[in-house]
């Protein structure tokens, strides 16, 4: 029950008690006290003696007594609706996060970088500075790097605890976008009550009423649905499993976003509740400094995108609707600074004095301007590269973004700036996903994970979207006199519905035959024939054609609001059954013969014997060893480094390689002793001499 009828319920619970407070004239005391209520969220019986000592209340002791009575039977209203959300969380948060997260190892390139520069962190001792393989790394600041070093004091050194930051930044990012859905239920319900009193005063009209929302189940809420569209999508499920500092970034930038929404409309509670507004203070309101607090951790995150992209969104969003000096007034942006400043700087102070211009030109020069303004390690793509990002990292979901961003009707403006603050949140949200996906259009590089921040802004949009079918509801501007028949199909989603199930139909059939498709990484070449007697392909596939046929039934039998449910069964299906067992076979045939020939080189490896990795960069190696590794691609310039180097202490290396790698470096069989064979690979201890 949302607050607001809160109130109502124990305002209600305790009038009938004291009639005589009415006709003594105390009515606006009590709504005075209804409209506290509304915002300080008053249950316990102190706070409640307090406000019945201020009225002069001669019967007291009963009207406390009343109150705590109505509170208990609350209490009791609430807990099973309360239980099933924590539960549902709990659901979601395994599945998408936390089953298997352990259960593969590292994947090559970037997520061994990640781990091992915090395993050094923690063996060197320097908190300061990030290193891997004896070198420094300054392509992301430290808070990805303390979280892991954590999480290695807590679990141990292993795969849980790489990837463990990550999944709880999803999960954390999940349950605020809950609570913020939330609130929208509330108002919507809220909106509601007040409808349907206007109603009762008004003479009745053989008009039927529209936008009823019928006694759902709580599955059909508007938060469950969204925490579910948050979480449940390839992208966030891909970066909430992955030990790197994207989900890390997202967690905190899009948490801070959430977190200024709740804050502006906290300002227009305020105002309602007859109290000072906070922007007349020093500091701004709760959420607004939780807002300053995140925004400082992004860029410990990942650097001054987490401060950019929100101002942008947040600035966009005040110009739009014309309150921008309204909300610079309420931020209390010198204070906010100040904050982020205290958080973030110091560590950038630092890191600068100990490495000077060197961390200076490569953090801030070569990981950050020039990756907008030029192409960064051949990670250059067409302008349109993310439209086709955000249709299948957000599948299924995607296909019905553009319904749901043509019903905010942004060139609306007008409407907009006369509606409530606590009626804007589609609107934020489009400003949110615009302006993100405009700005990394704009940038030069491109990588799919940098579209990550708009996938919850995308998906509060559908699911505020999803709302509105459900209940029933049509815009304004689209309502009409004419009887409707239940359950009929809104006209303007008919097309996206019939797309639903022609994508997900492609989606199956690219499934069955994706095997073509991925012979092209020489570190597992017997990858296709693999994933194809695993069976897995076809159970991807049939689990997507049986979700097809699903819609399409639904469809013809009017029952729209179930193609929800449809598609989130089918999803989830897949997780379990198809995706997840398909990284196991991923991990086995690309993964796994490195780690067991890691596993060889610790307990082969000579005093003093160098580790040379040729042909190719693998990084585990080094996570996995936990000794220097030697990396280099071309052969030539191997060769010239074994022989310039002079290593009197041992007078052989490791070499590790493809077969064909020990040919061109001119070695014969005979001149090497080949320790072990996995996979794509072999490892070997080879004399110097042989390349004399």
């Amino acid at each position: 029950m949302p607050v607001p009828q809160r109130v109502n319920f124990l305002v209600v619970g305790i009038l009938p008690a004291h009639e005589s407070l009415v006709e003594n004239g105390a009515t606006s005391l009590f709504n005075r006290i209804r409209s506290n209520w509304e915002f300080r969220e008053c249950e316990s019986f102190g706070r409640l003696s307090m406000r019945a000592k201020i009225l002069n209340l001669k019967s007291q002791e009963v009207w406390v007594k009343e109150v705590i009575k109505n509170l208990s039977e609350f209490r009791k209203r609430r807990i099973a609706p309360l239980l099933l959300s924590i539960l549902w969380l709990c659901a979601i948060a395994w599945v998408g996060f936390l089953w298997n997260l352990g259960n593969i190892g590292l994947v090559d390139e970037t997520e061994p970088l990640f781990a091992e520069a915090a395993r050094q962190m923690t063996v060197r001792g320097d908190w300061i500075t990030p290193y891997f393989n004896g070198e420094t790394r300054f392509d992301k600041p430290p808070l990805i790097y303390w979280l892991m070093a954590v999480a290695y004091r807590t679990l141990g050194v292993n795969e849980w605890a790489v990837r463990l930051p990550s999944a709880l930044c999803a999960i954390g990012l999940t349950c605020l976008g809950f609570y913020t859905l939330s609130k929208e239920e509330g108002r919507r319900k809220k909106e509601e009550g007040r409808q349907n009193e206007e109603e009762a005063k008004s003479p009745p009209s053989d008009t039927p009423r529209l936008g009823h929302s019928p006694n759902l189940p709580i599955f059909f809420s508007t938060p469950w649905i969204g925490a579910a569209l948050i979480a449940l999508n390839p992208q966030t499920i891909a970066w909430g499993r992955t030990g790197v500092s994207d989900m890390l970034l997202v967690g905190c930038m899009c948490s801070a976003l959430l977190a200024f929404f709740l804050g502006y409309t906290l300002e227009e509670q305020r105002e309602k509740a007859e109290l000072s507004p906070l922007s007349a203070s020093r500091f701004p309101n709760k959420w607004y400094l939780t807002f300053y607090v995140l925004i400082a951790l992004a860029i410990l995150a990942k650097g001054p995108v987490g401060i950019v992209v929100p101002a942008l969104i947040v600035g966009s969003f005040g110009l739009y609707l014309g309150n921008f000096r309204q909300l610079w007034r309420e931020m209390r942006p010198v204070s906010g600074i100040l904050i982020i400043l205290a958080i973030a700087l110091p560590w950038y102070i630092l890191v600068i004095l100990d490495n000077g211009q060197t961390y200076i030109d490569s953090f801030f020069g070569y990981h950050n301007f020039q990756r907008f303004t030029g192409v960064v390690n051949k990670h250059s793509a067409p302008w349109y590269f993310y439209f086709f990002v955000v249709l299948v990292g957000f599948a299924p979901w995607s296909i019905y973004l553009p319904v749901a961003i043509a019903r905010t009707r942004f060139w609306q403006r007008s409407y907009w700036r006369r509606q409530p603050r606590s009626a804007q949140l589609s609107l934020f949200a489009l400003f949110w996903f615009g302006c993100i996906f405009g700005f990394f259009t704009i940038a030069v590089t491109k990588l799919p994970s940098y579209v990550l921040p708009l996938i919850p802004a995308a998906a509060i949009l559908v699911t505020l979207l999803w709302s509105d079918i459900i209940a029933g509801n049509e815009p304004e501007n689209r309502r009409i006199k004419l009887e409707k028949k239940p359950n009929s199909l809104p006209r303007g989603l008919l097309a996206t519905y019939i797309f639903n199930v022609v994508f997900l139909l492609i989606i199956a059939g690219a499934t069955f035959y994706c095997y073509n498709w991925l012979g092209d990484d020489p570190a597992m070449p017997n990858f296709p024939q693999a994933i194809q007697q695993s069976g897995l392909l076809i159970v991807g596939g049939t689990i997507w054609i049986i979700t097809a046929v699903a819609i399409a039934l639904l469809l013809w039998k009017r029952q729209q609001r179930w193609i929800l449910v449809a598609n989130l069964i089918g999803l989830v299906a897949f997780i379990i059954f198809g995706l997840t067992p398909a990284y196991k076979v991923v991990d086995i045939n690309r993964q796994l013969p490195l780690r067991q020939l890691a596993q060889v080189a610790v307990q082969q490896k000579l005093p003093g014997e160098e580790f040379i990795m040729v042909g190719f960069w693998k990084p585990s190696l080094v996570f996995y060893t936990q000794e220097p590794v030697t990396y280099y691609r071309s052969v030539t310039k191997a060769i010239d480094y074994i022989k310039e180097s002079k290593n009197p202490t041992s007078p052989s290396i490791l070499l590790l390689g493809y077969p064909e790698k020990f040919v061109q470096l001119g070695l014969q069989p005979n001149q090497y002793q080949l320790l072990d064979s996995r996979g794509a690979y072999q490892l070997a201890r080879v004399p110097r001499q042989a390349f004399r």
